[in-house]
C-alpha cells in the first residue's frame, strides 16, 4: 500500500528504485486495535528492538476516529513511550465537535502529555501562502507600517473548492464550518492580525496568534451566510448529505484591538464552487483629497490599491497600483505588478504534509493550534453554531459549480466591500 503512492520526486528520480527499497525495508505493520493495551505494548517492544541502546525520539501520528482518540491516547501514554528521547503526538482534525467537547477532550490529552508534546495538524496550514504571510509583512518595510486600521479598508480570506472529493461521513457529521473556519480559516487570520512576536519560536508566535483570537468579536448569526449545494440531472434536485451541513460559509469578522477596530474580515469558503481558488486580498482605504479622481473613472474603489496573495496553482503576490496610460490624455488605469512563483522560481513545492510532519519533527509548533488557541477559536463559533444545531439558521441553496448564495453578495455590499471576480 505505501510503495503504490511512495515517489522520489524531489530528487528527481536519482536511484529512486534503491532509495524506495530501502525505506520500505525500515517500515512494518501491526495491529494494536483502538483500546489494547497488549497491541501498544507490542509495538513498544518492536521500536526498542529497533532503536537498540541509542537515544531514541517517537513520533506518533493518530489519524483515527475522534471517538477513538481517548481510548488510543490514553494506552500509547501508558504503554508506547520511549524513556530515551522525547515523545510527540500528531492528532488529526477535528479538534472537538464544540467549545465543550473540545475543552473536554484538551483536558484529557494533557492528563497524559505535556502541551509541547501534542501537535493538532491542520494539512490546510502548511500552504506555501500561510508560511509566508508573516515574512512579507515583517521582513519589509514597504508592507509593515499600513498593516493597521489606518490604511486597510478590509481584507477578504477565500478558500473555494471546485469538486466536493472532501465529502463523505467525516464532513457531514461536522460541516464546513467545523471543518474549515474553525481551523484554517481562524488561524490564517490569526497570523494576518497578529502583532509581532518577540522572536520566531514557536510558543511566541502561538502567544501572539492567540490574543488575536481572544479579540475577535463573537459571530452573530446576521453576519453569516451558510449555504448547501445542489447538483442538478434533469428534474431532479440532489441536495447535498443532510439539511443540516453547511459546504458554504461567508461572514464578517471584526478585531475588537486598536490596530484593526472597525475593518471587516470577510470570510468566503465553499465546496463545489465555480473553481479552486485561495487568496487573501488586502484592499486599503482611497487617497483621501485625491486629485486624480476625475480620471479614476466612475467607481473609484475599482482604483483601490490592494495586495493580493494567491496559493496554488497560481500561486503569486499581486500589487495593484493606477498609473498612466500611455498617451496624450490623462487617463489612469489600474495595473497589477506581479511576482508569479512560477516563472520567479524553479524549485518543487513540497506537499502541506511534508512541511508540517518537518516542523513536526523540528519541534517547530507555530502551525499548530495550542489548547487555548482551540477554545478562543471556538467561542467565535459557539453562537453560529447553536443556531445551527438548533436548525434556527437556513442554508441558502446554490448551484454546482456556481458562485455560492446569493445572501453572500449582500453580506458584502453590507459591509462596503467590493466582492473579488471570482
Amino acid at each position: 500500500m505505501i510503495s503504490s503512492t511512495l515517489t522520489c520526486r524531489i530528487d528527481h528520480q536519482q536511484n529512486c528504485t534503491e532509495k524506495m527499497e530501502s525505506f520500505l525495508r525500515k517500515t512494518f505493520y501491526l495491529y494494536g486495535g483502538y483500546d489494547n493495551k497488549e497491541g501498544m505494548s507490542k509495538l513498544d517492544a518492536r521500536m526498542e528492538l529497533l532503536e537498540g541502546k541509542s537515544e531514541a525520539n517517537r513520533i506518533f501520528y493518530l489519524s483515527v476516529p475522534q471517538e477513538a482518540l481517548v481510548d488510543v491516547t490514553s494506552t500509547l501514554a501508558h504503554y508506547a513511550q520511549t524513556q530515551k528521547g522525547w515523545n510527540r503526538v500528531i492528532i488529526e482534525k477535528p479538534f472537538g465537535f464544540d467549545a465543550p467537547s473540545s475543552n473536554q477532550l484538551s483536558q484529557f490529552l494533557l492528563s497524559k502529555f505535556e502541551e509541547n508534546q501534542i501537535y493538532r495538524i491542520d494539512h490546510l496550514l502548511g500552504r506555501n501562502l500561510i508560511e509566508n504571510l508573516t515574512v512579507l509583512r515583517f521582513s519589509n518595510l514597504v508592507f509593515e507600517p499600513l498593516w493597521s486600521r489606518k490604511y486597510i479598508r478590509h481584507v477578504q480570506v477565500i478558500l473555494s473548492e471546485d469538486s466536493v472529493e472532501a465529502a463523505g461521513k467525516y464532513f457531514e457529521g461536522y460541516g464546513i464550518v467545523r471543518d474549515i473556519v474553525h481551523s484554517h480559516i481562524l488561524q490564517t487570520i490569526a497570523l494576518f492580525a497578529m502583532e509581532p512576536p518577540v522572536s520566531l519560536d514557536g510558543e511566541d508566535i502561538r502567544n501572539e496568534k492567540v490574543k488575536v483570537l481572544r479579540s475577535i468579536r463573537s459571530l452573530e448569526p446576521n453576519d453569516v451566510i451558510l449555504g448547501q449545494y445542489k447538483a442538478t440531472s434533469g428534474n431532479n434536485v440532489d441536495l447535498y448529505l443532510n439539511d443540516l451541513t453547511p459546504t458554504f460559509f461567508a461572514a464578517a469578522l471584526f478585531i475588537d484591538n486598536s490596530r484593526w477596530d472597525g475593518v471587516p474580515f470577510m470570510v468566503r469558503t465553499g465546496m463545489g464552487m465555480i473553481k479552486h481558488r485561495v487568496e487573501i486580498r488586502i484592499q486599503f482605504h482611497n487617497v483621501a483629497g485625491n486629485i486624480y479622481r476625475e480620471c479614476l473613472g466612475h467607481n473609484v474603489d475599482l482604483a483601490t490599491n490592494e495586495l493580493i496573495l494567491r496559493d496554488l496553482p497560481d500561486e503569486a503576490i499581486l500589487l495593484k497600483v493606477n498609473n498612466k496610460m500611455p498617451g496624450l490624455g490623462l487617463h489612469l488605469d489600474a495595473s497589477e505588478l506581479n511576482l508569479l512563483y512560477k516563472d520567479k522560481y524553479n524549485a518543487e513545492v513540497p506537499d502541506s504534509y511534508e512541511h508540517l510532519l518537518l516542523d513536526v519533527i523540528d519541534g517547530d509548533n507555530h502551525l499548530f493550534m495550542r489548547s487555548d488557541e482551540l477554545a478562543a477559536a471556538w467561542n467565535i463559533l459557539n453562537p453560529v453554531l447553536q443556531e445551527i444545531d438548533n436548525n434556527n439558521i437556513e442554508l441558502e441553496v446554490y448551484e454546482l459549480g456556481g458562485r455560492g448564495p446569493t445572501g453572500a453578495y449582500y453580506l458584502w455590499a453590507k459591509h462596503g466591500v467590493w466582492w473579488a471576480d471570482d
